[in-house]
């Protein structure tokens, strides 16, 4: 099994970079899923329903994680609980909308997709990420053939952590949320995937998607300052894990691609 996994989508300019870049990529790669993390895909923070059944049904994404924007748009509330392709952390409050984790299928397998958020530096997570996360494994036990988890965090400890905590019973463990891309994407020794952030599709000429004046004028001031996407030198960050057929990775490839 093959799978691309999308690193968080920011803006038009990221949607742009996956529209163009997407095509090449399934020819080259050939992936049975690709995942793609939403989060910032609505003006830079969060999404709306009309892009998400763009990136499903236009685009043939297989599934769409989220993080700590999750409910930005209340708009898409209803879709959250009525599309089983879209996943929120499955750590905030089980009363919210939406879902925490899902299964997509196709020819080559049963693909489980769970989304949790991290509880260090980062609002939302009404559960530990851990004990939800060993929740989630028991009731997926036997419903799917590879395992998928998005863990959308700031901390990089807590990240790494997770990846050790759930080596060996997952397929994949990848990090998203800080928008850039780190240089640790192995094979941990129990067979799972892992990388602490895969990092943005979206602008790199601002800083983490927003425009690079307004970032840099919220620094120096430290005074309220509104943040428009930035559309200087879009990028795809994405990566490829290559799995067995017992479910455990083989390999983790990082897609680090210029948009135009």
């Amino acid at each position: 099994m093959k799978l691309v996994f999308v690193g968080d989508v920011v803006g038009a300019p990221g949607r742009r970079a996956l529209e163009d870049l997407l095509p090449g990529m399934r020819e080259r790669y050939e992936p049975d899923f690709v995942v793609v993390n939403g989060e910032n895909a609505a003006g830079g923070l969060g999404i709306t329903e009309e892009i998400a059944r763009h990136f499903l049904d236009d685009l043939g994404v297989d599934a769409i994680t989220l993080g700590n924007h999750a409910y930005r748009h209340r708009e898409v509330y209803r879709f959250l609980d009525s599309d089983q392709r879209i996943v929120r952390p499955a750590n905030y409050a089980r009363a919210n909308p939406g879902r925490g984790s899902t299964v997509v299928e196709n020819g080559s397998g049963r693909l489980g997709v769970i989304n949790l958020s991290g509880a260090v530096f980062i609002e939302g997570s009404m559960r530990s990420p851990f004990s939800e996360a060993d929740a989630l494994l028991s009731d997926m036990n036997g419903r799917a053939d590879y395992l998928l988890v998005d863990f959308h965090a700031e901390a990089t400890s807590e990240k790494v952590a997770m990846g050790w905590h759930l080596d060996g019973r997952v397929t994949a463990c990848l990090g998203t949320h800080t928008h850039v891309a780190t240089a640790d994407a192995r094979v941990l020794p129990g067979g799972t995937a892992y990388i602490t952030d895969v990092g943005m599709t979206g602008p790199r000429g601002g800083v983490i998607g927003v425009k690079r004046e307004q970032a840099l004028e919220r620094f120096r001031t430290l005074m309220p300052v509104r943040f428009d996407t930035s559309e200087e030198d879009p990028w795809l960050n994405a990566v490829l894990v290559d799995a067995g057929e017992d479910g455990r990775a083989r390999s983790i490839e990082q897609i680090l691609l210029p948009a135009g």
